[in-house]
């Protein structure tokens, strides 16, 4: 089974690995991707290569097997990324060498796949599952990141366009990141993403506060959107966002701290301006860290209001909406956090 995305969205590839017949669409899939992305020569043929390896590896060993494939989220070319629950792998360097098989085949699956592609990655739980993400990307295209970053993206069942949308940018020492939840789902909703993301992406250096500022002005025109902006830094991170967007530090693979609980869009009020919150910080010895800075609200989802304006210079609560009829519930805080 297939998710086949829009190519004017870059969404995410879901092919579901249920069958042999899903090793050539996992491929083709990979191909188009890497066409999409400009990559020269045969280079869309290794992508197709590591994706039909990648499937082949979860058809013969695996159970409830997926592959994804999309455009990488930093640099230039795709990312095909395969998850499985199956029973994992025991000897990961043994499986890694050319010519080792469980199958009778001819064994050269995973390595042929570390050796096309640019970045390789692979995780491994007996008895779980595994995932291994190739990226593949073009001679002298843009630098290795400093931060490893991921995504996925997928529009609903049955829907061709998705909401959600992300983006990454280098800022200085530090990478920014947007993600972006637009109202509802469909068409309209993938207009309202897109249309924070090229705000965002004008300026992504500048304070997070401004930026919010900047999605807000940019979706006063659509349904409106969540949207969270992170910046992690060398020695830590910041946050600022508003809607049912989640952000959470994990450390060793568990929750460590959430930056922002989920909140759900309740209401037509102005919401206060946020309170910064308390986060244990690397080497603190499990201390709460000392509190920063109160970052001021100066965005709120364009559907909240008919005629929103931006929050006062000294953080309090601005104008109201012109009056209309009130629903009974109140308007969501929105978080914003310093991690240090």
């Amino acid at each position: 089974m297939s998710r086949p995305s829009s190519a004017a969205e870059s969404l995410t590839d879901e092919i579901r690995i249920d069958h042999e017949s899903a090793i050539h669409v996992a491929a083709s899939a990979a191909r188009r991707c890497a066409q999409r992305c400009g990559l020269p020569g045969a280079m869309p043929d290794q992508a197709a290569v590591l994706a039909s390896e990648l499937a082949s590896n979860q058809v013969k060993h695996a159970t409830d097997g997926t592959v994804y494939v999309q455009p990488a989220l930093q640099g230039d070319g795709v990312e095909i990324t395969a998850v499985d629950r199956g029973p994992g792998i025991r000897d990961l360097d043994r499986s890694m060498a050319d010519g080792y098989t469980t199958t009778g085949s001819l064994g050269a699956g995973l390595g042929a796949v570390r050796r096309i592609a640019t970045e390789f990655t692979i995780r491994t739980q007996p008895g779980s599952g595994t995932l291994v993400s190739a990226r593949l990307s073009a001679p002298g295209g843009r630098p290795k990141a400093r931060y490893g970053v991921g995504s996925v993206c997928l529009p609903a069942h049955g829907e061709k366009h998705c909401g959600d949308a992300c983006t990454v940018a280098d800022t200085g020492d530090a990478l920014t990141g947007l993600v972006v939840d637009g109202l509802g789902h469909g068409a309209a909703a993938a207009e309202a993403a897109r249309s924070a993301l090229r705000a965002f992406r004008t300026a992504p250096d500048r304070p997070l506060a401004e930026i919010l500022t900047s999605l807000h002005r940019s979706l006063r025109h659509t349904r409106g959107a969540a949207t969270g902006v992170v910046r992690v830094h060398p020695d830590h991170a910041e946050y600022c966002g508003t809607g049912n967007i989640r952000a959470t530090v994990l450390s060793n693979g568990e929750v460590a701290h959430r930056m922002a609980k989920p909140a759900r869009h309740r209401g037509l009020e102005r919401p206060h301006p946020p309170a910064a919150h308390r986060a244990p910080g690397a080497g603190s010895g499990g201390r709460p860290a000392q509190r920063r800075h109160r970052v001021p609200l100066v965005a709120q989802p364009a559907h909240l209001s008919a005629a929103a304006s931006a929050a006062p210079a000294g953080g309090g609560p601005g104008p109201r909406a012109p009056a209309r009829p009130r629903r009974r519930h109140r308007a969501h805080r929105p978080s914003g956090v310093e991690v240090p």
